[in-house]
């Protein structure tokens, strides 16, 4: 029996049918022409086990997708994996607004699936944790101002665990079992501090409330 939190299992129980047209926007299904090598869905997968495990940058999920054999199979690759790039395209191709109806979903998903724990039963999630994300955009600098992005203009110029990098900071909320309850982004010049408030406002008060919410330093008010 897989034990609570482990990735398969939450893998299976969330069912990602209803928003297929939102992660299968712009690519080619029927008719000559190029085929899609990666079912949107299982890199779909991969970006939420990117949280869950708190992968720091998707070049590390793709390394760690390239050396697991496991991980291969728990998002559904079974053979070849995405590059860093694949990620970005699909970023830009689904847009703000498609990410965020995804977001939508899974959260909706999540509190029907609470029913199945009894400690979560009532809405009450025990505990929670902030995961904050740097986000490489694949674009170079603009030469007329290097702190934003060329081929992606509303990335920025921000610094990270590994230096300065160009892109956007990432900011998620989930409950102990590693169902999301909320996700905030925004250029990578923005402190990760200012981004705790708006989504907390934005996650909690709904269907549910949270006793204790766990984060690290650069992270408290």
């Amino acid at each position: 029996m897989e034990k609570t939190g482990s990735p398969k299992l939450l893998f299976k129980m969330v069912d990602l049918k209803p928003i297929r047209q939102t992660l299968w926007v712009d690519l080619h299904v029927d008719g000559p022409g190029r085929p899609v090598v990666y079912d949107p869905e299982r890199d779909l997968r991969a970006l939420m086990l990117r949280q869950l495990l708190q992968i720091p940058y998707v070049k590390d999920l793709v390394r760690l997708l390239m050396r697991s054999r496991y991980f291969r199979a728990v998002c559904g690759y079974k053979g070849k994996v995405p590059t860093e790039a694949h990620f970005s395209q699909m970023k830009r191709r689904i847009k703000k607004d498609g990410f965020k109806a995804i977001e939508g979903y899974l959260c909706e998903e999540a509190n029907r699936l609470r029913s199945r724990y009894p400690m979560l039963a009532l809405g009450l999630i025990q505990a929670a944790c902030l995961d904050g994300t740097d986000l490489k955009a694949w674009s170079s600098r603009d030469p007329k101002d290097n702190t934003r992005g060329l081929g992606d203009p509303e990335a920025r110029l921000g610094r990270g665990p590994e230096g300065f990098y160009l892109g956007y900071r990432s900011l998620l909320l989930v409950d102990m079992e590693g169902l999301p309850l909320g996700h905030v982004e925004a250029p990578a010049n923005v402190n990760e501090k200012e981004l705790v408030e708006p989504l907390l406002n934005e996650a909690l008060g709904k269907d549910f409330e949270v006793e204790l919410v766990a984060a690290d330093s650069q992270d408290s008010f």
